[in-house]
């Protein structure tokens, strides 16, 4: 566990797909760093599992939806700026993944990723903006390495996260000039994730998976929390329309294969 560095003390936090994996983990970096919590996800009992793990040091707030549902967004923004106010950090997270050959991939299972990765990232943010915190709002989108990395049986997450990467870069033009910022993370791989488990079944995989990262590890749902905290904190107030990636040095060596 990461001890906090930056202090967000009396700040409000709102991560959507925040119950859990990596986005759970930066739901708990900030709650460590003093910021009141609001977390959504589409399973309640998930929901309601992580409001009352992160309320250990303030009441934390839960909304059960799916991101493919403008209203629902909405209903859950406008429900938490009624009781809570502005949101100085905003997180999107929610995302879809399952390894398919495009061959084989459904025409519903393409549009499925595509409806929670990118259209619900839009959701996300075109609910928030009345409610984002102006001058001074963070807005973090979580991308992954597929966005601008082609990767066989990722035709979908691929298209899907390229788009939330292009949603991230033309809003931090657009909210600019409000006092906005806003950033993309893409983590690289990260131990003991639903994502990796998909993607490195086997224990002979997950060791191909750390040694293809040149820091020859994989990444913690810490290590990409601790970058969330940055961006979102004022040592990164010059910072935006940024993807980031969090992935030491996977996504730079993928073209030359590494050392070793």
């Amino acid at each position: 566990m990461t001890m906090p560095i930056f202090d967000f003390s009396g700040k409000k936090v709102f991560v959507f797909g925040g119950t859990s994996g990596i986005n759970l983990g930066i739901a708990h970096a900030f709650a460590r760093a003093g910021a009141r919590l609001t977390v959504a996800s589409r399973n309640p009992e998930k929901v309601e599992a992580a409001r009352a793990a992160l309320s250990h040091t303030h009441d934390a707030l839960g909304y059960a939806l799916d991101v493919r549902d403008f209203d629902a967004v909405k209903a859950a923004v406008d429900d938490h700026k009624a009781k809570r106010g502005q949101i100085d950090v905003l997180i999107s997270g929610a995302a879809g993944n399952f390894p398919a050959l495009a061959s084989s991939l459904s025409p519903n299972g393409f549009k499925s990723v595509i409806d929670i990765d990118c259209i619900g990232t839009f959701h996300v943010m075109r609910a928030a903006y009345d409610a984002l915190a102006k001058p001074g709002a963070a807005v973090i989108n979580i991308s992954a390495p597929q966005a601008f990395i082609p990767m066989a049986l990722q035709a979908h997450v691929c298209a899907a996260k390229a788009g939330v990467d292009m949603i991230t870069k033309t809003l931090a033009i657009e909210w600019g000039p409000e006092g906005v910022r806003v950033n993309s993370v893409s983590p690289g791989p990260i131990e003991g994730t639903e994502g990796m488990e998909r993607l490195a079944p086997t224990p002979e995989a997950k060791k191909r998976s750390a040694e293809s990262v040149p820091l020859k590890r994989m990444g913690t749902v810490d290590d990409v929390a601790d970058v969330c905290l940055f961006l979102a904190s004022d040592a990164a107030r010059y910072v935006s329309g940024v993807v980031l990636p969090a992935d030491g040095g996977w996504t730079a060596g993928r073209g030359f294969g590494g050392l070793g």
